[in-house]
């Protein structure tokens, strides 16, 4: 699979060490990068990269209002944000509005370029313990309500919706529940359409949410 990237980092020593590192893997092309959150939308805009790393600090506008401007305009590009454990509140803000995962900035380099691929595919959420913790930690502050839409879906697509919640890739689904990867990716689809969510990542926020986790 190849996978066309974006960096978007006010360092430009970061810049260039993430460039550098995803430059020299397999199938990994570096298209540009962005010093700033509006430098960073109009360079996805103009080339529509299928993954942009997007810092959380950036001045003139940060990694947040870039990512939501990315992504409210439809572009197919997913945001994977870059980031500390001292801004887990902007972490999570980014997961809701659709960003389809973090990562820290201090990451092993093969862990960042599986990342990217992981996140280019659409096909798993970049979901280590610290992300369980990160939302479950966030979302306790407030009062767990439970949506209508969680009746829309059926008893199976609930089950597959808890254990991708739990970081689960559709391989690992699809041990826990004895079925085959492609019934899990249908199951998957079914409960993103359903509940009008972009993403795994959406759909783990959803699910903490509403009470499943």
């Amino acid at each position: 699979m190849s996978v066309t990237v974006v960096i978007a980092d006010d360092q430009a020593m970061v810049r260039a060490g993430f460039a550098a590192l995803l430059g020299a893997a397999d199938g990994v092309s570096v298209l540009g990068d962005a010093q700033d959150g509006v430098e960073a939308v109009d360079v996805c805009k103009r080339l529509q990269p299928d993954v942009v790393l997007m810092d959380v600090r950036m001045p003139r506008r940060d990694g947040l209002w870039a990512a939501q401007q990315i992504i409210s305009s439809g572009s197919s590009t997913r945001v994977l944000m870059l980031t500390t454990f001292d801004i887990d509140d902007y972490v999570y803000s980014a997961l809701r509005i659709g960003a389809s995962g973090f990562m820290l900035k201090d990451a092993p380099a093969d862990e960042l370029v599986r990342a990217v691929r992981v996140v280019a595919a659409g096909d798993a959420l970049l979901a280590p313990s610290v992300t369980k913790r990160l939302i479950a930690d966030v979302t306790s502050r407030t009062v767990k309500t439970a949506s209508p839409a969680v009746n829309v879906l059926t008893p199976r697509e609930r089950e597959v919706l808890e254990t991708v919640a739990d970081g689960k890739s559709n391989a690992e689904i699809a041990v826990a529940l004895f079925v085959s990867e492609q019934t899990v990716k249908s199951h998957v689809s079914n409960v993103l359409t359903k509940l009008g969510l972009r993403d795994r990542a959406q759909a783990v926020v959803f699910a903490y949410e509403n009470g499943l986790k």
